[in-house]
């Protein structure tokens, strides 16, 4: 059971797991206020703003920085780590969004000219992505997520 202990009281994963859960309560706030309704989905949800991806990353490698020093080997790997996530979030997961939303766009079209069902009933998941802005608000969500843990505790 020490193995349980060391899990539950790593520093390093519980500023990353309260940096995520930040990201995703501002996500299904921020939603709220867009849309006057509450959407449990924005809760464990991908896309919108910020970016809980980036957040969890970039508060890991800071809390690594922090924790085993800016010049470690740890907190390198989880900078690369870092920058790889953000990365795809604004280019490869967005633009499979990008995508997403407009096969669902032809799908409707094609469906309501041709009065026929196209094989895929639900809609593709258009929320994949995130913008730049939405990164960047992640990036400054999980540095001062670790840095308040880390002067906290």
């Amino acid at each position: 059971m020490n193995f349980l202990l060391q899990i539950i009281t790593n520093k390093v994963l519980i500023v990353g797991v309260a940096s995520w859960f930040l990201a995703q309560v501002f996500k299904t706030i921020s939603n709220l206020i867009l849309t006057k309704k509450f959407s449990i989905e924005r809760l464990f949800g991908d896309g919108g703003m910020p970016s809980g991806h980036t957040a969890t990353v970039v508060s890991v490698a800071t809390a690594t920085g922090l924790y085993e020093g800016f010049n470690s080997a740890y907190f390198a790997i989880a900078s690369i780590l870092a920058i790889i996530v953000m990365h795809d979030a604004m280019n490869v997961r967005y633009q499979a969004g990008k995508q997403a939303e407009l096969l669902n766009v032809m799908a409707e079209t094609f469906e309501k000219i041709t009065g026929a069902d196209l094989p895929n009933e639900e809609k593709l998941k258009e929320l994949l992505g995130h913008t730049p802005l939405q990164v960047a608000a992640g990036f400054v969500l999980g540095v001062c997520t670790a840095i308040g843990m880390y002067l906290i505790f």
